[in-house]
């Protein structure tokens, strides 16, 4: 089997070093579900995503998305940094209205492309959100989670778009860039909603984001998500179904990953149809091949 092409990049950012590492593995065919998944435990990264051709009609490409644990039915970052890659590569071209077509678990969804090179954003039009459960402004189970961050204006609310998130609105951004975690609150927050934790965001003044965000995963890991296009899509549609979208015209600008040593840049979009797109610009950092025989990654006993 020839090696496969491998890239690592970070996706919604401009440098290396400030998005959300991803990696991605071209020419995916004959990798079963152990390998895949044995991959991204090996390369370590938030999620590792395999491009395969399209089986549905009108996809550009298929995806399939794993987390080092196991594998994800959707995911903002992986959709808009493997799009990256696939059009660097030549292996699918926009159409007309600038849109590839990404097949995956989750269905085929949109990506919207604009621009070239360095300045080229990438958007994936999300699943579309759903309210699950819209809690006190004094819940208990979020003051556990993050103790001592006053709340803002909207009450706390659980939404789903592909992944589950908690939504908390913080009542100012250094209060929020300042917050520290009940980590065994967060997790039991999580496991207790079948939710991924807790998206904290705050409104902001700075010129070029109007939301400061920082999510905290409980399960099945805890970790500080360096920047999360699921979580920002929710939050993206919880806004607008109460009217509180920041910016002009449906788009704004998002800052995430600053306490965990990133700066990312999100842009999202809520489209005339109450759509949430979610992107930004990627940089690709590594371009090598993978030397992974297909088979290494099924379990010996």
């Amino acid at each position: 089997m020839p090696a496969r092409r491998y890239f690592q990049l970070d996706v919604f950012a401009d440098r290396p070093g400030a998005g959300n590492p991803l990696a991605v593995v071209l020419d995916a065919d004959g990798l079963g579900d152990d390998d895949m998944q044995a991959i991204a435990r090996w390369t370590r990264l938030p999620e590792t995503t395999f491009v395969l051709p399209a089986t549905a009609p009108g996809a550009s490409y298929r995806l399939r998305i794993f987390s080092p644990r196991r594998e994800v039915p959707f995911a903002g970052h992986p959709s808009v940094g493997t799009a990256h890659v696939v059009l660097d590569a030549g292996l699918a071209t926009p159409d007309a209205d600038g849109l590839l077509v990404q097949e995956g678990i989750a269905g085929r969804l949109p990506l919207r492309v604009r621009g070239e090179g360095r300045g080229r954003t990438v958007a994936v039009r999300t699943p579309r959100s759903r309210v699950v459960e819209v809690a006190a402004p004094g819940d208990a189970r979020l003051a556990a989670a993050l103790p001592g961050l006053a709340p803002g204006t909207l009450p706390p609310a659980l939404v789903e778009g592909g992944r589950r998130w908690w939504l908390f609105e913080a009542g100012n951004e250094a209060g929020l860039r300042a917050a520290t975690p009940d980590w065994d609150a967060v997790e039991r927050l999580a496991e207790a909603t079948g939710s991924m934790g807790v998206c904290a965001f705050a409104r902001s003044d700075d010129p070029v984001y109007y939301l400061a965000v920082r999510a905290f995963v409980g399960a099945p890991a805890r970790f500080e998500d360096a920047a999360s296009g699921a979580a920002n899509a929710t939050l993206a549609a919880w806004l607008a179904e109460r009217g509180a979208l920041p910016g002009d015209g449906g788009f704004y600008r998002v800052s995430q990953g600053r306490e965990v040593g990133h700066d990312a840049i999100i842009e999202l979009t809520v489209d005339d149809a109450g759509d949430v797109w979610s992107g930004g610009r990627c940089r690709t950092v590594v371009r090598g091949e993978l030397d992974w025989d297909a088979g290494a990654g099924a379990s010996r006993r």
